[in-house]
């Protein structure tokens, strides 16, 4: 997000000395100036100014990261999983956002993966690539080196490959915190054509920088109630020497001899920001828009879009759901939000359902939506879809709560 910020204490000019307040006539000692930046100093960064040396560990460890297996989509089926049978209540106390996520879907470009949780978060940071974590519903606090967030339902809370942050649920037991973690191995951004060369957001963007909360900072142990020289653990995702089953994926923790909120002040273009669902501003049309008209975010080999409440088809003859296609180069996750969802009517598809159509298989609404969809003139639906350009295999969260029934659903005579 090429969208310059400055917060807390930096020095005018980049790269020169920035120093702790001198004390007792005494020269301050040194800030440590970190350079946090994508595709090897060629692309969008910022500068964080630490009291301790970023690079410090004083221990470390394996993190055994569960199961990140994965199954083939064979044979090829259309599937419905049901994510929320995933996290029994009474699981859920002891279940945090980092640690507790189960893996649904996955390839080598992009995972997701769900968790319910009530448990604050270790600090973490992920090293493959950029994380963008949807609240589906309940509130949490994230805190990260560049400041914190107070995040809710409908949140896209996106943060950078390697910020260390940690999750914070804040709302009660009865409403847990959901969330689904869509886990890039690239970097996730919105869509090139929202932007000008200079990467601002365009006039035909159905967002734009008003819309984007960026973190109250700088943040520091000491406004969080911690010890700035507490001994922290941070949980790092990272490649190494893994099984092939896991994608090579595997976790580390670093022991710091400090707190890692020790940053007292960042400027840059590169930074955690969070987009709720509700000010994204659909674009409709006299006739049906494909899948691209709602689109939000992309990384490599993936896309991010949202079909959220709007006005629909406003042609005479329009036909308000989608017509049968073929996904010919991707395979299509839609995940249930909210509302009611005219074209799934009839195959068991409910809030919370998460529906996986494959490349290679046409798809559309389910019998009779089309004709009974003549005439609407609006959608209360909301729903987030990710798109891949890989085929998605099925990871053991995906096994466990796959209905089995979906794929026999488009059976007009057997519905009849």
């Amino acid at each position: 997000m090429a969208h310059y910020q400055a917060m807390g204490s930096i020095p005018p000019k980049r790269h020169t000395q920035h120093r702790r307040p001198a004390r007792r006539g005494r020269v301050g000692e040194l800030y440590y100036e970190e350079l946090m930046g994508e595709e090897g100093f060629s692309s969008d960064s910022s500068l964080l100014y630490h009291r301790n040396i970023p690079s410090t560990v004083a221990e470390y460890r394996e993190w055994s990261i569960g199961d990140l297996s994965t199954t083939a989509n064979h044979p090829l089926l259309p599937r419905h999983l049901k994510p929320h049978d995933l996290f029994p209540a009474k699981t859920v106390k002891d279940t945090d956002v980092v640690t507790g996520r189960r893996l649904l879907l996955g390839n080598g470009d992009v995972r997701l993966s769900y968790a319910v949780a009530a448990k604050p978060s270790p600090w973490y940071r992920n090293g493959i690539g950029d994380e963008c974590v949807y609240v589906e519903r309940g509130s949490a606090r994230v805190e990260t080196v560049f400041g914190a967030f107070e995040v809710g339902e409908g949140d896209y809370v996106i943060i950078p490959r390697a910020t260390t942050h940690r999750w914070i649920p804040t709302s009660s037991a009865r409403n847990p915190l959901r969330t689904i973690c869509i886990e890039a191995s690239s970097h996730i951004a919105p869509p090139k054509r929202y932007l000008s060369k200079y990467g601002q957001l365009l006039e035909h963007s159905p967002y734009c920088e008003r819309d984007l909360r960026v973190p109250q900072g700088p943040l520091l142990a000491e406004d969080v109630g911690e010890k700035p020289d507490a001994e922290t653990e941070v949980f790092i995702k990272h490649r190494g020497g893994g099984p092939a089953s896991s994608g090579g994926i595997v976790g580390t923790v670093h022991v710091l001899p400090f707190h890692p909120l020790d940053v007292v002040g960042w400027d840059g273009c590169l930074y955690p920001y969070v987009f709720n669902v509700r000010d994204y501003e659909p674009i409709t049309g006299r006739i049906h828009q494909p899948p691209p008209a709602h689109q939000v975010f992309e990384g490599w080999n993936f896309v991010i879009c949202n079909f959220v409440p709007r006005k629909v088809d406003y042609h005479p003859l329009a036909i308000p759901v989608p017509y049968y296609h073929s996904n010919v180069d991707s395979d299509e996750v839609m995940f249930y939000v909210d509302g009611d969802y005219e074209a799934r009517k009839g195959s068991g598809i409910a809030k919370g359902s998460i529906s996986l159509h494959p490349g290679g298989h046409a798809h559309g609404p389910q019998p009779g939506a089309a004709e009974a969809s003549l005439g609407k003139e609006y959608f209360d639906e909301l729903a987030v879809m990710v798109d891949t350009f890989r085929p998605l295999e099925l990871g053991e969260a995906g096994r466990a709560c796959d209905d089995g029934l979906y794929a026999g659903t488009w059976n007009a005579a057997r519905n009849r």
